[in-house]
């Protein structure tokens, strides 16, 4: 079996925010250069594209030099280039920050705002907008929140540290608590925990439940009620894609301003921020695997529908 090295450092600087892209050249094919590689790979690039970033010295190697159009093709070299950053529609709520140190940056991430760049949400993302604002080049996320969702996110500042903080995510050692608002249902028992199968397609925007195994499970509990609408505390023991709106819209109430449950509706257009998901990630718990600090953050946002109940509304 051939080892994989690990890849050198990015000969490029970040620019926006945004780190370079890297591609590793696989081995096997039949590719005879370079170039005549990434143009199959790289087709949602656009005709052409890649073959004017050859000429433009824009496509690095390693070295920071400009690979040639003819250089030919040699199997584990990595290249580095800056993609053309999409036109965004800025995101005109601020990130705000709940607690930072030499380890972590702990975020308070509006509704509608990226954590990391990804298709067409590269720059306006909170990544992005953090490393700019703070001055943090190495910052990375830990894990991730949906566009729609706000709340809290934890980042990390030194690249070496990233795993640790990660690890304890995927073994599921830190508490998360969640705040929703959704219709209230009289008849609906809670407290209670759900189980089901999550499964989320690839190019399919909703997740759907399935017969099996469980592999999400929330506890939910009423936290309030008036004028028809409930304030439900979520607390996840698992992280399923769309977890929490597809077991409240599975009870007969999903969240309120949720495109995709119960059903999918039209895209909102760029620039209309009015509805927000009414969904919050509002604590965060968990011993600090560098320092051994016990950590508690709370988010400080609140849910529009809840404060703001009669503003909200006059926007449906």
């Amino acid at each position: 079996m051939r080892r994989r090295t690990p890849p050198p450092p990015a000969p490029l600087p970040q620019r926006d925010g945004v780190d370079p892209v890297r591609v590793r050249l696989p081995y096997g094919g039949t590719w005879a250069t370079v170039r005549e590689h990434l143009v199959e790979r790289l087709t949602g690039a656009g005709p052409g594209m890649v073959a004017s970033m050859f000429d433009a010295g824009l496509i690095v190697g390693a070295d920071g030099r400009a690979v040639a159009p003819d250089a030919p093709y040699e199997p584990g070299m990595f290249v580095w280039f800056h993609r053309a950053l999409p036109a965004e529609v800025p995101v005109p709520f601020p990130v705000g920050i709940v607690h930072r140190d030499a380890h972590i940056v702990v975020a308070d991430k509006p509704h509608f705002l990226a954590t990391t760049p990804r298709g067409s949400h590269v720059a306006e993302t909170a990544l992005a907008r953090l490393r700019r604002e703070l001055g943090i080049p190495t910052l990375s996320a830990a894990h991730r929140l949906d566009r729609l969702t706000a709340g809290l996110v934890l980042f990390t500042v030194r690249p070496e540290e990233r795993g640790a903080y990660q690890t304890l995510f995927r073994d599921r050692r830190v508490r998360k608590e969640y705040e929703a608002v959704a219709p209230y249902d009289p008849s609906l028992v809670l407290p209670r925990t759900i189980r089901s199968r999550i499964v989320k397609e690839r190019g399919v925007q909703a997740a759907r439940e399935v017969e099996g195994e469980p592999n999400a499970e929330t506890y939910v509990e009423l936290a309030g009620q008036r004028d028809g609408l409930g304030r439900y505390r979520l607390v996840p023991a698992t992280g399923q894609t769309h977890q929490l709106r597809v077991h409240l819209n599975t009870l007969g109430v999903p969240i309120l301003g949720d495109p995709l449950y119960p059903e999918v509706t039209a895209p909102v257009p760029a620039g209309d921020f009015r509805r927000p998901l009414q969904l919050l990630a509002r604590r965060l718990e968990f011993t600090d695997p560098i320092t051994g600090t016990e950590h508690t953050f709370a988010s400080e946002r609140e849910l529009a529908a809840w404060t703001s109940y009669d503003t909200w509304a006059d926007e449906e």
